[in-house]
């Protein structure tokens, strides 16, 4: 019991005092920089799966 006990409290102390938070405007701008790549690579995959799609469309045709 101890050791779990002391484990919580050096985790807490970690995260508290150690970890470097960022502040908000860093987060923020990295949050939309990882939206909008995201979004960039559901659409070229989004795209190479359509031209794919039609690809074996057009082949199955014969």
């Amino acid at each position: 019991m101890k050791k779990l006990l002391s484990f919580f409290q050096e985790s807490y102390n970690e995260i508290t005092q150690k970890v470097f938070w960022p502040p908000y405007k860093e987060l923020q701008s990295n949050a939309y920089l990882v939206l909008i790549a995201s979004l960039i690579l559901a659409l070229v995959i989004g795209g190479i799966d359509k031209v794919f799609d039609i690809s074996v469309g057009f082949l199955y045709s014969f």
